[in-house]
């Protein structure tokens, strides 16, 4: 009898001890946390939250461009969204302090973004050009991801509301140095199909942009940098710049900064 009794008392105690853990436990299965997905309810497991809302956005260039004259550059990008549906707005251009405070080079994007592949989405939706110039509408289709060697790339096909058609590409990679020091060679071209004189630009080739910058990641949201960019005109738009008494080519030094959040 005293033996039996020594074991009961043994259970209970060991019983009373392994409530609370229990007890937790379940909380954190009910809660989400901790949960093991295989094994929860049959037979998938555990529901996972993967249709949450994310938002993001970066200035990949915020920068002083100096040489023959001096301009600031912006050229940014935000998102808001889920892992399938995305609301991308887009926006760059150029400020001359230097001519009256004038705007130029400035086109603004919205965008419906879905994934088609693992690497790329398809984009669609409309620009608008706002600067010193006239104004000018575009729809908007276009594709933005990773591409073979880890290459960021764009391209984007516009048509505008009175008949104009234009292309734009864009390509960048970062070529980690160390794990804060990094290399990042950008190629930007932009192509349209009519003489436009009252954005100065004309059919064909317009421009290429190319730039190398050499930036430091102080944390990873900010990154001051320095480098070079180099941009040539071409066809019409070089006859138009000419015409303006400007120079066909545009050599400079730039420091900026990168951040995100």
């Amino acid at each position: 009898m005293r033996g039996r009794s020594w074991a009961v008392r043994s259970v209970a105690a060991a019983i009373l001890l392994a409530a609370p853990q229990a007890r937790a436990q379940m909380r954190l299965f009910d809660t989400g946390l901790g949960s093991d997905t295989l094994q929860g309810a049959a037979p998938y497991g555990n529901p996972i939250r993967d249709n949450r809302v994310y938002a993001h956005g970066i200035f990949n260039q915020l920068e002083g461009r100096f040489g023959d004259g001096a301009y600031f550059r912006w050229s940014g990008q935000a998102w808001v969204g889920n892992d399938y549906n995305k609301l991308w707005l887009k926006s760059e251009g150029r400020y001359n302090a230097e001519r009256r405070g004038r705007v130029s080079d400035g086109d603004h994007e919205l965008l419906y973004d879905r994934p088609i592949t693992t690497f790329f989405d398809l984009q669609a939706g409309m620009r608008y050009d706002l600067d010193d110039r006239t104004g000018r509408t575009w729809a908007a289709l276009g594709v933005q991801g990773l591409a073979i060697g880890f290459w960021n790339v764009e391209a984007t096909m516009y048509a505008s509301d009175s008949g104009h058609y234009a292309l734009r590409t864009d390509a960048s990679y970062d070529l980690y140095l160390t794990q804060r020091l990094i290399l990042q060679p950008q190629f930007e071209t932009n192509w349209y199909t009519k003489l436009d004189r009252s954005r100065g630009v004309g059919a064909g080739l317009s421009d290429i942009d190319m730039g190398l910058r050499l930036r430091y990641d102080v944390y990873r949201k900010f990154s001051p940098y320095i480098g070079v960019a180099y941009q040539r005109f071409f066809g019409g738009t070089l006859n138009l710049r000419r015409a303006e008494g400007r120079d066909p080519d545009d050599l400079r030094f730039l420091v900026g900064i990168r951040t995100w959040f």
